[in-house]
């Protein structure tokens, strides 16, 4: 394999991010995209020159030299669509946040993809921020001492006419609420940078639009390190985004992160000269990550490099992911590692999945 071959399922606004990453990088080529809007495929087909179709059915069908496909369409039909395409052909998967709705249907997708001998490249974006780089670097270097506490702000404006956009938006079975679609890649920083979270308790609630699933949520932590901390999530900031906030004090120094999205290193006590150097100014919340997600990908299919997210990292933030809910909906402190899947999150709604099938 001298070029990696790209199908792209989905025509939403993120199509748009990766298509600008992936042209960035010689050893990539799209073949192609589909959607079962022909319209908004049409719109990428005609503006970058590639083939479009309905159904990724009938595309890879035709397109039988695709390597790898881009997961884009909506949350809840992640995992079906993931399946479907392991199963009929076999295919690499870039699959976009969440992986999964339920931590239950992580293992099941791994799985079939081993079994299959094919790669599962879950997008974690933020990772890749240069200050989460720097921080993470320097965490591993031990030079904020032992971690005492971690707090993670995330305050964006998400309002009503966001999730009137589509049917599926704002609903547990294929959407997730603040922490499902706009907090995973915080929550997912959480364990990334500090470990991995050994209870949690948490409320959410619907404060700024009218939505089944929750755009705020507040979370007490206690990391396996015996670090303690807090999270925030909100959607309900008005009239614009805020921005996303990390925190963290040890016994050696502190470091805040500010920005947009986690992009900024506003303070670091052990060295402040890093702060310009490691901040970087973003267009948009999507930062510049899946440029380096591509270029991971390169390595792992041409070079067999090992991806950077494991089956691990994606089952244990998934695992967190569901905890959280499930310390709503039992209005307790749960033991992460024992939580599994929400009764709530990804639930079935047939109604919904047909439209997209």
């Amino acid at each position: 394999m001298e070029k990696i071959n790209i199908g792209l399922v989905g025509a939403g606004r993120i199509a748009g991010h990766h298509i600008r990453s992936i042209r960035k990088l010689k050893k990539l080529n799209i073949v192609s995209i589909c959607d079962l809007d022909i319209d908004k495929a049409k719109y990428y087909g005609d503006k970058y020159k590639i083939n479009i179709y309905s159904h990724y059915d009938e595309m890879l069908k035709t397109e039988k030299k695709i390597d790898l496909v881009v997961i884009m369409t909506p949350s809840g039909m992640h995992f079906a669509h993931s399946m479907d395409i392991l199963k009929k052909y076999k295919k690499n998967l870039v699959i976009e946040k969440p992986t999964c709705m339920k931590t239950s249907q992580v293992t099941k997708l791994f799985k079939l993809a081993k079994a299959s001998k094919t790669d599962i490249f879950p997008v974690f974006q933020n990772r890749y921020n240069k200050c989460i780089r720097k921080l993470k670097d320097e965490l591993n270097k031990n030079k904020l001492g032992k971690i005492r506490i971690v707090n993670l702000t995330l305050r964006w404006c998400r309002p009503q006419r966001y999730y009137d956009l589509s049917v599926w938006r704002g609903t547990f079975s294929h959407d997730g609420g603040a922490l499902t679609n706009q907090g995973i890649h915080f929550i997912d920083l959480l364990r990334y940078l500090f470990g991995n979270i050994k209870f949690l308790q948490c409320k959410m609630k619907t404060l700024g639009v009218k939505i089944e699933v929750e755009d705020t949520i507040v979370s007490t932590l206690e990391f396996e390190s015996g670090a303690i901390g807090n999270l925030e999530v909100t959607t309900s900031v008005r009239p614009k985004d805020d921005g996303a906030f990390i925190y963290v004090a040890g016994s050696k120094g502190n470091a805040k992160i500010g920005g947009l999205s986690a992009n900024i290193l506003e303070s670091f006590s052990p060295n402040q000269k890093y702060c310009k150097k490691f901040s970087e100014k973003i267009p948009d919340p999507y930062g510049f990550g899946h440029d380096y997600i591509y270029k991971q990908i390169i390595q792992t299919l041409l070079s067999k490099k090992k991806f950077p997210v494991s089956y691990d990292d994606c089952f244990k933030t998934t695992q967190l992911l569901n905890a959280f809910y499930i310390s709503d909906e039992k209005n307790k402190k749960i033991d992460v590692l024992k939580a599994m899947d929400s009764k709530r999150l990804g639930r079935k709604n047939d109604k919904i999945s047909k439209l997209y099938r």
